[in-house]
């Protein structure tokens, strides 16, 4: 089946060229019909009673999400007549505020406490509005809701809130993929020609990757949805990690030259040694990645299908569109060389081998701050302070409403109707206004008085409060989410109300965000052992060794430690998911460095001749590949982190643009000479480590990165 694949894509190249360009247009109505979801509160597991609460809040209430709204120095007849106006938006279920409420001329002295508190500034020049939404945080309906809502309002007006905060990711996405996207493609073609000796060569390489990404992301449609971390990571990680792909492609394709006279005969043997090599060498790619999916936090389980797919496609629009387009470009492509930089680095490699006991010392040193570092680095827990810059309009709402009503957050307690009595609810009420941080707790009866009887009630009043047999109660916090008060708070008030109700359920952004956070910190230690497992097997049956999977993975190790505790020197904070994701997707992404070093040196040592000779060529025929592979994925990380303002995203790209250069130089610096002290080991735990037969041709034992030229 392989061969006649071969031969119909060496043999049609431009129909085949011809076929994926068409299938583009499948991929483009996909991505258009991937939806992207914004709320990372949507990724906690839905068995937890933060998520059961929000459940109810949607339906019945019809309270899915909530916006402040903040109008400053505007008359109380704007207010009321801004609510009317603000009712009539589609995707507003209800809205809160006094002069809506109890009319616009009741003075605010004659509110009670927990309403003048809630609507009206202590400076008296600020009023707030509660709005609700029909739907989620994140759903397209609240995104035009808030937008209109904002379109309505004039300048006085601030729109504070989760949902705020969402629409402002979501447009500030959308403005800067586009961009640096393309910064990504240009330095990744940059990174390329330095070190090719074509110019059109990173071109139809560059070509090719971005059919496999656009088919990737047109794919998505089967998801349904996929988080705006994948939509923000998908493109330049897949670019990062299958280039070496198509390097291995054209490297073999050349040596398959030396054979075959006919240049489609020489492309077909090469695609075929490419889709046996590359399946195999990309499985510890695929490993890091999938290991994210075993996260309780669907954010991980989100990028891991997704780049998972991206990888296999890479290797199948290696081994089915990138020799056809290689064959197109032929003659352009051995026309338009230059001189590349292709340094020999043979002498430092000497260098390395003859002090390799110095550099085996250093490594197992370094072991020692870089594991206190990565363990010691301050993380932050928050989805507004440093999600997104202080310019943006949620931000300076968010601002608005701490300095105004020293309001940060809102709880809402979600409790069965019949199981307090209106003494007890009394009582509850007394008890939460003690919780430190709580500034007011909203009720029922704080709107209609207890010597109101139930049937007095008009029945549209009392489904505002009351329905299903459930009741809420609206607790305004002054503590931003994410910090210890905020956990404590939390704790206190969740052992309050269970006393009072034990079926009770406590939600709200920051009791949802308490719990994404604490779900990230589990799965760290999982996610990261499971990829860690996985690529030893992988390493311990490509090598046959049980030795050299273990020394292989503790050097990439050793770099991602580094990455990792680089905040720490540095004083700065990184995202809660940050190690989690860089654990999985450094080892999975930069491991191949190692393996296609090793595999070099395993090959020397077969040919005979002196283990040190064998890692100076072996270091030597390895390292501009290294290099190249490495050049590629840090230039695309960059351009994300350097380009984009939504600092979840940038955190992450600048930690695997750093853990790049950590690992290419560790493979550079470190690997040859830790391989040649434990040789004598890796010989003894080795099947056949000198002495099996090299392989044939057709069936190399390589990785994704190979030689240059």
């Amino acid at each position: 089946m392989l061969n006649k694949l071969a031969r119909f894509v060496t043999r049609k190249p431009k129909l085949v060229v011809m076929i994926a360009l068409i299938l583009l247009i499948p991929s483009l109505i996909g991505c258009a019909a991937t939806r992207v979801n914004y709320d990372v509160l949507n990724y906690i597991p839905q068995d937890l009673d933060s998520a059961k609460g929000e459940a109810l809040l949607e339906d019945p209430f019809q309270m899915a999400a909530t916006a402040m709204l903040i109008v400053e120095d505007m008359p109380t007849d704007y207010v009321a007549q801004l609510q009317d106006a603000i009712e009539e938006v589609e995707g507003v279920s209800q809205v809160l505020s006094v002069a809506g409420s109890v009319g616009s001329q009741l003075p605010p002295s004659m509110l009670p406490e927990d309403l003048r508190s809630l609507f009206y500034a202590d400076s008296g020049s600020s009023t707030q509005m509660l709005i609700f939404f029909d739907s989620p945080a994140a759903s397209l309906d609240t995104m035009h809701a808030i937008q209109t809502i904002r379109q309505v309002a004039n300048e006085k007006c601030f729109v504070a809130g989760f949902s705020a905060l969402i629409n402002d990711v979501q447009e500030m996405l959308q403005d800067e993929m586009p961009l640096y996207i393309t910064v990504a493609a240009l330095l990744a073609l940059a990174a390329m020609s330095v070190m090719m000796t074509s110019w059109v060569l990173p071109v139809a390489i560059l070509l090719n990757i971005g059919l496999a990404i656009l088919y990737n992301m047109g794919t998505n449609v089967i998801f349904g949805e996929i988080s705006f971390v994948t939509q923000a990571l998908a493109a330049i990680l897949q670019l990062g990690v299958t280039m070496d792909y198509s390097v291995f492609l054209y490297n073999r394709y050349r040596e398959e030259l030396r054979f075959h006279e006919d240049p489609r005969n020489a492309m077909a043997a090469a695609t075929r040694a490419a889709f046996t090599s590359l399946s195999g060498s990309s499985l510890t790619t695929i490993a890091g990645f999938a290991a994210l999916c075993f996260m309780r936090l669907g954010l991980g389980r989100d990028v891991g299908l997704v780049m998972m797919k991206g990888v296999l496609l890479g290797i199948l629009c290696v081994v089915l569109v990138l020799p056809a387009i290689l064959l197109v470009l032929d003659g352009p492509i051995h026309k338009r060389t230059h001189r590349c930089l292709n340094p020999d680095l043979s002498a430092m490699n000497r260098f390395l081998v003859k002090h390799r006991r110095v550099f085996v010392v250093i490594a197992l040193a370094a072991y020692l701050p870089a594991v206190y570092s990565q363990t010691h680095t301050e993380v932050y827990h928050d989805l507004i302070g440093n999600m997104l810059p202080d310019t943006a309009s949620s931000v300076i709402a968010t601002e608005k409403l701490e300095d105004d009503f020293s309001v940060v957050n809102q709880h809402f307690m979600l409790v069965h109707q019949d199981a307090l009595t209106d003494g007890e609810t009394a009582s509850l009420v007394d008890e939460l206004k003690e919780v430190p941080g709580i500034d007011s707790v909203l009720t029922f009866r704080s709107w209609v008085s207890r010597a109101v009887p139930d049937f007095f009630i008009p029945p549209d009043v009392m489904e505002m409060f009351q329905r299903d047999g459930w009741t809420y109660i609206m607790l305004d916090s002054a503590y931003e989410t994410g910090t210890e008060e905020m956990t404590g708070q939390i704790n206190t008030l969740e052992s309050i109300m269970k006393r009072y109700d034990p079926d009770s359920y406590l939600t709200g952004s920051a009791v949802m965000a308490e719990d994404l956070f604490d779900t990230a910190d589990q799965d760290q230690l999982l996610t990261n052992t499971l990829s860690i497992l996985a690529i030893l097997a992988i390493v311990a049956v490509l090598f046959r060794s049980a030795s050299m999977p273990v020394i292989l993975v503790a050097c990439i190790e050793l770099a991602i430690y580094i990455n990792e505790g680089v905040p720490y020197w540095m004083g700065t904070q990184i995202p809660f998911i940050a190690n989690t994701f860089i654990g999985c997707i450094q080892l999975g992404a930069t491991v191949d460095y190692s393996i296609l070093l090793g595999t070099r040196y395993q090959e020397e040592l077969r040919r005979g001749g002196d283990r040190k000779e064998a890692m100076v060529r072996a270091a030597t025929s390895s390292d501009n590949s290294i290099i190249t592979g490495g050049l590629v994925l840090f230039s695309a990380c960059l351009s994300v982190a350097l380009i984009s303002h939504i600092d979840l995203v940038a955190a992450l790209c600048v930690m695997l643009a750093r853990g790049t250069l950590i690992s290419v130089a560790v493979c550079l610096f470190l690997v040859p000479p830790i391989l040649v002290v434990c040789e004598p080991l890796i010989a003894r735990t080795s099947k056949n480590w000198k002495t099996a037969p090299q392989p044939k041709a057709e069936t190399p034992v390589l990785t994704a990165s190979t030689e240059k030229e």
